[in-house]
């Protein structure tokens, strides 16, 4: 009797915890810890229990790229972070584009979407959103940037010359060629830092001899809700930490085999004797499953809790000052849907 409860406990424990991923399906998606579901399991929502179980472990860090462990939390929750950094953290990009000269090749319409694209290093925190669209810019919630430049022959170019680079001068145009425009004190507020394009190499347009640009273009805050240029983040992305366990002892010919079924760093084999080292860097590809006298021996499954989440800025800020970001979004997020609720009980 004592066996079964033990087995029946571990069945549960693994529906709890663990998506299984099967050959043909994957198992135990939907959350199932809600209060009452389980009995002899109080899984009634405790803060202190949270407290206890959550976690943040930053495993990489650099000025473009975060990866970091989101541990003890429901997949909605992980999720909600997720979109808020795509689409709900502001940026500055820009929004209107004057174009008072424009004799290349590439149309107005055309040149002012690349230019809308290419993103600003300009801290968003530190300007507000504009009140209407109708109104002009000031310096509490405009940037402006100039391009202007016309390309020309190369006088010092030699006369058998066929390469562009050095008959013309001004023929490719980079971002590095727009210029920030301060408004009113604009100049002393970011006296420290100089607002540009993140990245000065970005190809704009290419020009002939005679052929000129003269844009002035205005940067507002926004969000990537209303359009991709301003979202902050190149991806953000998480995936559950996956968990491979090995059913039976695998050597010599098939143990060869099992390390080259999963990626590089997660089998390795001692002593004759394939060994579990990091399941960590597993795709998850299930390939063991392809060989016959291997798909037994293998129990490939993800933590349900345990979400290692991937974070590319775009530049524009770090990528740690984006996360904290996106929580004082949802923290707000959460603060008015209780002043909502809060409203309606007293109606």
């Amino acid at each position: 009797i004592f066996g079964k409860m033990a087995e029946t406990m571990n069945i549960v424990e693994e529906i709890r915890n663990r998506v299984i991923l099967g050959e043909y399906n994957v198992k135990n998606v939907h959350t199932s810890d809600y209060p009452g579901n389980y009995p002899g399991y109080d899984d009634t929502w405790d803060m202190q229990k949270f407290q206890k179980n959550f976690r943040i472990d930053i495993v990489h860090l650099d000025e473009s790229t975060m990866e970091f462990d989101m541990v003890g939390i429901d997949a909605a929750i992980a999720n909600a972070f997720r979109r808020i950094l795509l689409a709900e953290v502001p940026t500055m990009a820009i929004e209107k584009v004057f174009i008072y000269n424009n004799t290349s090749i590439v149309q107005d319409e055309v040149l002012a979407h690349r230019l809308g694209l290419v993103p600003i290093k300009a801290d968003p925190r530190l300007f507000e959103y504009r009140t209407s669209a109708e109104e002009e810019g000031s310096e509490i919630d405009t940037i402006q940037l100039q391009l202007k430049i016309k390309c020309s022959r190369n006088p010092r170019a030699t006369k058998d010359s066929a390469d562009p680079r050095e008959l013309y001068l001004n023929h490719m145009v980079y971002s590095r060629d727009i210029k920030w425009v301060p408004i009113g004190n604009q100049a002393d507020v970011f006296a420290d830092s100089v607002i540009a394009p993140v990245h000065d190499d970005i190809l704009i347009a290419q020009l002939r001899p005679g052929q000129e640009l003269d844009v002035i273009m205005h940067c507002v805050k926004g969000i990537g809700q209303d359009h991709a240029k301003f979202s902050p983040v190149a991806t953000a992305s998480y995936r559950l930490l996956p968990d491979i366990t090995l059913l039976e002892p695998v050597e010599g010919e098939r143990a060869e085999r099992l390390k080259r079924c999963f990626s590089r760093g997660v089998i390795d084999i001692q002593d004759v004797v394939a060994k579990v080292v990091d399941s960590r860097l597993d795709t998850c590809s299930r390939e063991f499953l392809r060989h016959d006298d291997l798909k037994n021996a293998v129990k490939l499954a993800r933590f349900r809790d345990h979400f290692i989440f991937t974070v590319e800025s775009t530049g524009i800020l770090p990528p740690d000052v984006l996360v904290t970001e996106a929580i004082k979004v949802l923290m707000v997020k959460c603060q008015r849907f209780l002043s909502e609720l809060d409203s309606t009980d007293l109606e």
